[in-house]
């Protein structure tokens, strides 16, 4: 990182280790540092996360700034999250928020209002200018890579993002934050769904907003009726816990027909497949060929596999070298480079 005492640096503050992490790494690089926090949603737990960024921003002596975002984190990641369930999709409400809300709402604040210089999170990512055109590569700690998170992503927001914290590894940041005191040094790791809190799961969040439903497990592919359940927006391909039917051989999701409320179920092979289609693409950067090999991930915590993709059109094909299991709509697919791994774009499962 380039450094010089007149360059403005923003860091979206969630109270959290790793961004409070963040801030003070750009502190010492000689960056001024200011934070600014986007408040979510109109909760208790919202004005609590607030508070966490406030302390962190008074214990390193920098300005603080609280962005409204409720109605834009409303309609692009509540009501599609809410949406993908009732449609019989997987969501991932993380990578929308990064496309709207962080490098959306927040990061136009902080460049365009603030003045900002660059503007820096505590993802585990490395950003790299390579002849001219900024490319991901994953962070130092592979427990900790979150590329897949941030494929929506392009050029303009990579050309003035920062990563401080991909060169180390979490226990490193951890032991950083109890060094310097930082007010969030002994936190837990963030929930997955910010606006979901303890004690409500998602499964009861979605059964208060649409209610029971009232439909059929079916046998794949015997097509017999297993038994019911009461809304398939409570299981998601894969799934082998919480289906509640006794049979001689363990039962997995492996289709959601959403219109008739059908969740089909089957044996593991079942679940296995080889090719998939995704749409609503996006690239980090420009690229030339429409068929090519890459490594491929259809959710955050499976190693890439490799696969041919090719892009027709608004969608993009792909056919693993081996079947994959749980090819889940509405996750989403993930392209990284075949030789050195660094993030080539995605797009959603369908």
């Amino acid at each position: 990182m380039e450094v010089n005492n007149q360059k403005i640096a923003a860091v979206a503050l969630s109270g959290g280790v790793d961004s409070s992490v963040t801030a003070l790494l750009l502190q010492q690089k000689g960056y001024k540092v200011i934070g600014v926090t986007g408040k979510m949603v109109n909760t208790p737990a919202a004005d609590i996360v607030c508070q966490n960024a406030k302390n962190v921003a008074d214990k390193l002596g920098i300005k603080h700034y609280i962005v409204d975002v409720t109605e834009k984190f409303q309609k692009e990641i509540i009501e599609y999250f809410e949406n993908s369930y009732k449609n019989g999709q997987t969501p991932n409400p993380c990578i929308m928020c990064n496309q709207f809300i962080k490098w959306g709402e927040i990061f136009d604040y902080a460049i365009n209002e603030l003045g900002a210089d660059i503007f820096a999170t505590g993802h585990y990512a490395d950003i790299r200018l390579i002849d001219g055109v900024y490319k991901l590569y994953p962070a130092k700690d592979e427990h900790k890579d979150q590329l897949y998170f941030l494929y929506r992503l392009g050029q303009k927001q990579l050309s003035k993002t920062v990563f401080p914290l991909y060169e180390y590894e979490k226990s490193q940041v951890r032991q950083m934050a109890y060094d310097f005191d930082l007010p969030p040094k002994s936190s837990k790791e963030s929930q997955d769904i910010c606006f979901i809190q303890k004690p409500t799961t998602t499964k009861s969040y979605l059964k208060d907003k649409f209610g029971e439903q009232k439909g059929d497990f079916i046998e794949i592919p015997t097509g017999k009726k297993l038994g019911t359940h009461t809304g398939h927006y409570q299981y998601t391909i894969g799934q082998r816990k919480g289906i509640g039917i006794a049979a001689p051989y363990p039962l997995y999701v492996i289709n959601i027909d959403s219109e008739k409320n059908i969740v089909y179920l089957g044996k593991r092979e079942d679940d296995f497949r080889t090719k998939l289609a995704i749409e609503d693409l996006n690239f980090s950067y420009p690229i030339g060929n429409k068929k090519f090999d890459a490594m491929v991930k259809i959710r955050y915590n499976m190693p890439a596999k490799k696969a041919q993709v090719e892009i027709i059109d608004d969608k993009a094909e792909i056919t693993f070298d081996e079947p994959v299991n749980s090819i889940t709509p509405g996750q989403a697919g993930v392209i990284y480079d075949l030789n050195d791994g660094h993030l080539i774009g995605g797009g959603k499962v369908i």
